[in-house]
């Protein structure tokens, strides 16, 4: 007979994590599709059910420039995350000796501060009279007018932002990647770059994939970056949601446009998850730290 307690303590454990995800996810997001089918006149909430705020983001082209603006800055920040991500990863993990678990600790102290604050110190760095251009001046150079204010900006917040959590992936990955394949390839014969192309990369796909995503889902509904560093003609898709819920008023527009948004994260999601493998990914099986 089954103990009693034991039952309790199961039901415990799978009912209280449900309990959670109803209240604080599942609802907020039935409420947000419910309220993006209303209207908003003068700052009050009209309960008429129209489908006005996703014709007006199928007919007006200024939400579809965003949304296509997002998505490709989306894609170029995420391709270059990884890119950068892997020579880190991997270096940790080949060369980080016993220093590896200090060395990945160090990835999440940009975490520490708040994203606001390091945005600002971006604006000390990049800004006029910041610390790159202080520094051509010094040198005799003219300073990079350029960045500052405009999708350059954007970019490298952007970059700055995320680039931790998609290191930390790849060398999750990286981590339980079985290292003596590449030396067996070797011996066969198989030089450095065709080890990479069909042996570690292949079987670190997966790890890689979910590290794209968790930059491309962030960065794809970016708000912050934007306002702190865009310039007038880099008005993102997350930031003009945010505009929807502020100075705008038409909170019931900038819950379509976040029900829109959730419903393409969603999809992305359905299609790359088609090639992730979790038992690739660094975050099950016994990883030696």
């Amino acid at each position: 007979m089954a103990d009693p307690d034991n039952r309790w303590n199961r039901r415990l454990f799978l009912h209280v994590p449900a309990i959670f995800l109803v209240l604080f996810f599942v609802l907020p997001l039935i409420a947000l599709v419910i309220l993006s089918f209303w209207q908003t006149e003068n700052y009050k909430i009209v309960r008429e059910w129209s489908a006005t705020n996703y014709v007006t983001l199928a007919t007006e082209p200024a939400y579809f420039v965003f949304f296509v603006r997002s998505l490709f800055l989306a894609i170029g920040v995420s391709i270059f995350s990884v890119a950068v991500s892997w020579p880190i990863a991997f270096f940790i993990v080949r060369h980080g000796g016993r220093y590896k678990l200090i060395l990945s600790l160090l990835l999440a102290v940009p975490f520490l501060s708040g994203e606001v604050l390091r945005l600002i110190s971006l604006q000390g760095m990049l800004g006029p009279t910041g610390l790159v251009n202080g520094v051509l001046l010094k040198i005799g150079s003219a300073p990079l007018r350029f960045i500052m204010y405009s999708n350059w900006a954007t970019f490298i917040a952007l970059v700055y932002l995320y680039l931790p959590m998609v290191v930390t992936t790849v060398y999750l990955s990286l981590l339980n990647f079985d290292f003596r394949l590449t030396s067996a390839a070797s011996s066969c014969g198989a030089n450095r770059f065709q080890v990479f192309c069909e042996i570690v990369w292949p079987l670190n796909l997966s790890g890689t994939i979910v590290g794209f995503l968790l930059c491309f889902i962030p960065t794809l509904s970016a708000s912050l970056a934007p306002r702190f560093l865009g310039g007038p003609s880099g008005v993102l898709y997350g930031m003009s949601i945010a505009q929807q819920f502020g100075e705008s008023g038409t909170w019931a527009l900038g819950a379509a446009m976040g029900v829109v948004l959730f419903l393409f994260s969603m999809a992305v999601l359905g299609v790359f998850s088609l090639g992730i493998d979790l038992r690739r990914t660094g975050f099950t099986g016994m990883g030696r730290l």
